[in-house]
């Protein structure tokens, strides 16, 4: 089977900062996981099916309001109706944070790795339009 995977880059903005000092919450990586996961079903199957469940899930590195994320996930296994997939998030691009320099970032040219997981999403058989590897 041919990797089959999808990427995500964006910039996590004052609104998704949920605690102190604009620390973005774990649960937004894992929303991106789950639109990765989203398009990689209807690339599959021509469905946007269903995220069953996180097997594994490992935050790394904090995210802050800022920083720009790279979010990649593939699929590692394809069943009858069961698609395995991994994801890893990856911050590109840091926020200083300085009061003095409210705008300066840097780009990492060795990107810090934030997230890691692995999860089951389904597609029902009967919805799947088009044919499975």
């Amino acid at each position: 089977m041919n990797k089959i995977q999808s990427t995500i880059r964006l910039r996590m903005s004052q609104a998704d900062a949920h605690y102190g000092g604009n620390l973005v919450d774990g649960a937004r990586i894992l929303s991106l996981f789950g639109d990765i996961a989203t398009e990689l079903l209807i690339r599959i199957d021509g469905d946007e099916g269903l995220f069953l469940r996180y097997d594994e899930v490992e935050f790394t590195a904090p995210v802050y309001a800022g920083d720009y994320i790279e979010a990649t996930g593939w699929v590692s296994k394809i069943g009858k109706t069961s698609r395995k997939m991994e994801f890893v998030a990856k911050k590109v691009i840091k926020c200083l944070n300085d009061p003095n320099q409210p705008s300066a970032a840097d780009f990492l040219d060795d990107p810090i790795i934030t997230t890691r997981a692995k999860g089951v999403c389904v597609t029902p058989k009967d919805m799947q339009r088009k044919r499975s590897e």
